[in-house]
């Protein structure tokens, strides 16, 4: 991992400050990021046949996740709030015991949507969890991970895991 220089959200004297982004431009924003919920052969299967107790469980984590996103400004302190002109989420299952999450957000502002991004994914998951937990407390939720970012000033960043 490189180091992207000084943390701008503290001043001079090290305190916390909300970035000024009054003088950005206002462009376009997107970011991608995904998670891994890894838990029971059994449980998956119950997802999978949507045979769980409280419902649909991806399309409430899909519904859960969307909120978070639009919460992010109220959950990370020193995020501001943004309109968000679109975010999807998606679920893959990747093998018998583990639940891909990804998330795309996208916004015409003036800062990057990359928490909101972020925060849908384990919004996501953490509702994989709630509503499986009756079944599997065994659960794990891992990989939270920013995949993609396009806009502002720090440019394109895709990730590189090779």
């Amino acid at each position: 991992m490189g180091f992207m220089g000084p943390l701008s959200h503290f001043d001079d004297q090290g305190a916390s400050r909300m970035v000024d982004v009054g003088a950005k431009p206002v462009t376009l924003r997107t970011a991608r990021a995904s998670g891994r919920v890894q838990m029971a052969a059994a449980t998956l299967q119950l997802i999978r046949d949507r045979r769980l107790a409280k419902g649909d469980v991806l399309e409430v984590a899909r519904l859960a996740g969307i909120m978070g996103a639009k919460k992010t400004a109220q959950l990370i302190p020193l995020c501001h709030p943004l309109g968000l002109d679109v975010v999807e989420l998606e679920f893959e299952f990747a093998d018998a015991l583990t639940v891909v999450v990804r998330s795309s957000v996208r916004v015409t502002a003036r800062t990057g949507v990359e928490m909101e991004a972020l925060v849908a994914v384990s919004t996501a998951m953490l509702t994989i969890y709630d509503m499986c937990k009756a079944v599997d407390r065994s659960m794990v939720l891992n990989d939270v991970k920013l995949e993609e970012k396009t806009g502002g000033r720090s440019g394109h960043f895709v990730r590189d895991d090779s």
